[in-house]
């Protein structure tokens, strides 16, 4: 009798235990999920002040006079992927042709390869030949896409994600910090065009949404 007692406390204490390392689990995994959320939420806040401030802003004066803040979609974690990075050193450069005619010399940097939605896509990264010689931006990947929300819940050209070149073979690809070609704003910017490589067969309900002026 006295080792069966024995025996039940230690399966009691055993269960406790991992009923603890669970919840210890789980709660890790909302400190972590509040902190990507908070990640976007900066990001936009900063993002709107680019978008108030003359200095910075792409917006005309008419429009720019009663901006309080673009219109995004809710921040969503699921939209946040790590990517496998294949680097692409021998890559040739190639013009890149933009929406005023004007072209951009670009090189693709890498191939990233990922699972969104349950879909395993890959995107073309890029590296601009003279932005990258330029001090802040030596380490700047572009990453243009088009996807299924394009000329509905987003703008029918596709948007774009600012990203930094990573240490290792993996990069975080956040799609809430996707954002609009400043010539949706603005036709006086020449805003390079998305190749056709780089379109998802999916729809990204992430990140800033159509320009509310696209259909004036």
């Amino acid at each position: 009798m006295k080792h069966l007692l024995l025996f039940i406390a230690v399966l009691g204490l055993s269960c406790k235990q991992k009923k603890k390392y669970h919840d210890v689990e789980k709660q890790n995994e909302i400190v972590q999920q509040d902190t990507l959320v908070n990640s976007v939420l900066h990001w936009q806040g900063k993002l709107n002040k680019e978008y108030a401030n003359p200095e910075t802003s792409p917006l005309p004066d008419r429009y720019r006079k009663d901006f309080e803040s673009l219109d995004f979609f809710k921040p969503d974690v699921n939209y946040i992927v790590i990517a496998d990075l294949e680097r692409t050193p021998e890559a040739i450069p190639f013009m890149m042709p933009t929406t005023t005619g004007r072209k951009s010399k670009e090189v693709v940097y890498g191939i990233l390869t990922f699972v969104l939605q349950g879909e395993k896509h890959q995107l073309e990264v890029y590296q601009n030949r003279k932005l990258m010689l330029e001090e802040g931006y030596r380490d700047y990947l572009f990453l243009p896409f088009t996807d299924e929300s394009n000329g509905e819940e987003t703008y029918a050209g596709g948007r774009y994600i600012d990203l930094r070149i990573p240490e290792g073979n993996k990069m975080q690809i956040d799609f809430n910090k996707a954002y609009n070609p400043y010539c949706v704003y603005n036709k006086k910017y020449s805003c390079p065009i998305v190749p056709s490589v780089n379109n998802l067969n999916v729809k990204v309900l992430a990140g800033v949404k159509s320009f509310q002026s696209d259909n004036k």
